[in-house]
C-alpha cells in the first residue's frame, strides 16, 4: 500500500488509500457513537465526530494543493485530528460509554 507517490502528486484525494481508510474510520466512529448516552450528544459525540471528519477532509484539501510541502502540512493536520480522536476515545473509555 502506498500513501504518497513521491514522484508525482495524486490527481485527486480519491486516488489515496489513506483517504479511503479515513472515510471508513469516520463511518466506524459514527456507528460507535450512536450507542453513547444522550447527555453526551452535544459534547463528546459531537467533538469526536467532528475530529474524525476532519481527517479525510484535510487529506482531500491537501491533495488539491499545488506543492508537496503544502500537502504534507495538511497530512500533519490530519494526524493532529487523529490524535484528538484518540484522546476523546481515552476519555470515553474512562467514563465507560
Amino acid at each position: 500500500m502506498q500513501i504518497i507517490n513521491h514522484k508525482k502528486m495524486p490527481r485527486t484525494h480519491k486516488d489515496l488509500d489513506v483517504w479511503e481508510k479515513a472515510i471508513d474510520f469516520v463511518t466506524i466512529i459514527y456507528r460507535v457513537t450512536k450507542s453513547f448516552i444522550k447527555e453526551e450528544q452535544y459534547g463528546l459525540v459531537s467533538q469526536i465526530r467532528r475530529a474524525s471528519v476532519s481527517i479525510p477532509s484535510n487529506i482531500a484539501e491537501g491533495a488539491v494543493r499545488k506543492g508537496k510541502q503544502e500537502f504534507r502540512q495538511f497530512l500533519y493536520i490530519s494526524l493532529s485530528s487523529a490524535a484528538e480522536v484518540n484522546s476523546i476515545n481515552n476519555i470515553t473509555e474512562f467514563r465507560l460509554y
